[in-house]
């Protein structure tokens, strides 16, 4: 069952009773004498709570629930940027035995496992260029050229060619953390995405910090950034989307933030099988664990259709 993501850009008072959280909100209307300002959502159901507002109180028992339960909680800043995460410590049944498979996995096993990631995350790359009707024969020789712990560096390649041309040339884009809009809105996309692959980590009963690829002493997230990269692409496409339609995007709006957290229930394709993008990364991560654990030599990554493709014949990468 897919998991909710539910947004407070409000001031909103959050609690716990029952095993629902319940959920008070100061200023919304009173109707036919009633309160209209309060409302209960059923623990087990969520995934992820965003807190984007500097008058937003959670009590304890509503937090201790939401992780238990293995929701992902993400705080916010005044200027409503993500800048926190809470995961839960105990995810999975067997976790301290995934624990050790994952600490001692050998250096070739995570060459192999960053191939694959790299050959994915080009693919649909190209997948995205493509539908924009952008020459990608490049790319597709490169998702096929990647060797084990990628030493000819494609996915820089592959990157360079794709924030080249993916918002168009006239745009004269760079892809920057602190750079120019649409930054911004990738910024927020991706926060949300690496939010749902920390989940799905710890709910497979991995730790996000230990990485296969990414090794950053600063980082507490390392493998959540590892197992993200092809799922970026999708985060990508749905920027494009907002731009195409004309949105002024110098600033993100609620309008914008709801359109991207829509990014949990958009489509993705793993081996000819369809799901939401929620439940598609824990088959990711599910199967990450199997690698760990050596039954197993593949992640299941999702893919996106080529135009022009069927769905069908869509499955990853080699």
């Amino acid at each position: 069952m897919i998991k909710r993501t539910l947004y407070f850009g409000n001031p909103a008072y959050l609690s716990k009773r029952n095993e629902q959280l319940l959920i008070e909100v100061p200023d919304a209307p009173v109707r036919l004498g009633e309160k209209d300002n309060k409302r209960s959502v059923p623990v087990e159901d969520i995934g992820i709570v965003i807190l984007d507002n500097q008058q937003i109180t959670i009590t304890q028992a509503a937090m201790a629930a939401l992780l238990k339960n293995n929701a992902a909680i993400i705080t916010c800043d005044d200027t409503h940027h993500p800048v926190g995460l809470f995961m839960p410590l105990d995810g999975h049944d067997i976790q301290s035995e995934r624990f050790r498979h994952q600490i001692t996995a050998t250096e070739p096993l995570k060459k192999q496992l960053w191939q694959q990631t790299v050959s994915a995350k080009i693919l649909n790359q190209a997948a995205v260029l493509s539908g924009r009707g952008i020459e990608v024969e490049n790319l597709l020789r490169w998702a096929k050229s990647v060797r084990s712990g990628d030493p000819d560096n494609f996915e820089g390649r592959a990157a360079a060619y794709y924030w080249r041309y993916l918002f168009g040339v006239d745009l004269n884009f760079f892809r920057r953390r602190e750079g120019e809009p649409p930054n911004n809105l990738l910024n927020y996309g991706y926060a949300i995405l690496r939010a749902m692959v920390a989940r799905g980590l710890v709910s497979s009963g991995l730790l996000p910090t230990l990485g296969i690829h990414h090794r950053n002493k600063y980082n507490a997230y390392c493998l959540a950034d590892d197992i993200m990269e092809p799922y970026r692409p999708y985060v990508d496409k749905m920027v494009c989307e907002i731009l195409d339609d004309g949105e002024d995007f110098d600033f993100i709006t609620t309008e914008l933030k709801a359109r991207l957290l829509g990014i949990a229930t958009v489509d993705v394709h793993i081996e000819k099988e369809s799901s939401p993008l929620m439940v598609g990364l824990q088959r990711t991560t599910a199967s990450l664990a199997k690698c760990y654990e050596t039954t197993s030599r593949k992640i299941l990554y999702p893919l996106i259709p080529m135009p022009g493709s069927r769905k069908s014949e869509v499955g990853s990468p080699k």
